[in-house]
């Protein structure tokens, strides 16, 4: 196949992983990866379930479900299919199976994308009731929202096309077109320790990859899991350069001021960890990457501030 129709085949491919519209397709197709309805683990719901001290929780109890803040481009993790509205993945089971330790139906949670750079203005203004997606903790933050966990620990890499030989880590980015979300961690980090690439920025990681895939830029860089998804769905087109260079705890994003309620999300992630709940969502979302589970990391029960 040619060069140029490879790619196209590429993005086309890609837009239906990512959309999940390709299950069906032509004959001797490669089959969409992702994790399916019936294969997914069940959370049982803590009906008896209290939590008058949080004002979020006990919002969310007189209004009937939760809502909860997600991406919805990120295979494996965080993505939703347009046909249908479902979103799928890592994240998306964390935030079910401490739904049901908080006393409410999985099922009847409403989740609504937000952008890396909203992130803290929704907490804040009420709009969703806890955040789960690829959200790093770090002390900055802490100043705005809270976290529970970290639930999963990630790292910092490098997305490029597989013709691509003259990258093999961030020291090789000089005069490199490089893109990231705006607002989010890695972009942050290369614009501050690697001043010489030349960086780019869209509210969605889909959005660089298409661009990565039409050499309008060079790499895509954020978190290692985000990228593992993405090259797993194209793997002739795409891979990952490099070890991870950063340390990224992910967090459940909660407000600042609802201790009660991050201290029960702690309580229920332990739980969930200990169970095997977590594990078998890892299995069945971020584990088709072929990566194997991880051990999860030391949760974080900072003091109320």
């Amino acid at each position: 196949m040619h060069r140029t129709h490879r790619i196209l085949a590429a993005i086309a491919l890609l837009a239906l992983a990512v959309t999940g519209l390709g299950g069906c397709g032509k004959e001797g197709s490669p089959p969409v990866k992702g994790p399916q309805p019936d294969e997914l683990p069940t959370y049982q719901v803590q009906s008896a379930f209290k939590l008058p001290d949080s004002a979020t929780w006990t919002k969310a109890k007189r209004r009937g479900h939760l809502i909860v803040g997600a991406k919805e481009d990120q295979p494996y993790m965080g993505e939703k299919d347009p046909a249908t509205g479902r979103y799928s993945g890592f994240d998306i089971e964390i935030a079910r199976m401490l739904a049901a330790s908080l006393g409410f139906d999985p099922d009847s949670i409403q989740f609504r994308t937000i952008a890396s750079a909203n992130r803290e203005t929704a907490l804040q203004n009420g709009q969703i009731d806890y955040y789960v997606g690829t959200y790093t903790i770090n002390d900055n933050r802490k100043k705005l929202v809270g976290f529970a966990g970290p639930y999963y620990m990630a790292g910092q890499s490098l997305l490029v096309r597989t013709d691509e030989n003259d990258i093999d880590g961030p020291q090789d980015l000089d005069g490199k077109r490089v893109c990231s979300a705006a607002g989010s961690t890695p972009y942050q980090r290369i614009a501050k320790d690697y001043p010489r690439a030349d960086l780019v920025a869209y509210d969605t990681y889909s959005v660089c990859v298409d661009n990565l895939l039409t050499y309008q830029v060079d790499a895509v860089t954020t978190d290692d899991t985000i990228l593992m998804g993405y090259a797993a769905k194209v793997p002739d087109e795409l891979k990952v350069v490099g070890r991870p260079f950063s340390k990224e705890p992910y967090g459940i994003g909660v407000p600042r001021s609802d201790n009660a309620l991050r201290f029960a999300l702690d309580d229920a992630l332990a739980t969930h960890e200990k169970n095997g709940d977590w594990k078998k969502a890892y299995d069945v979302t971020l584990g088709l990457s072929g990566v194997p589970a991880p051990e999860p990391p030391a949760i974080d029960r900072y003091p109320a501030s």
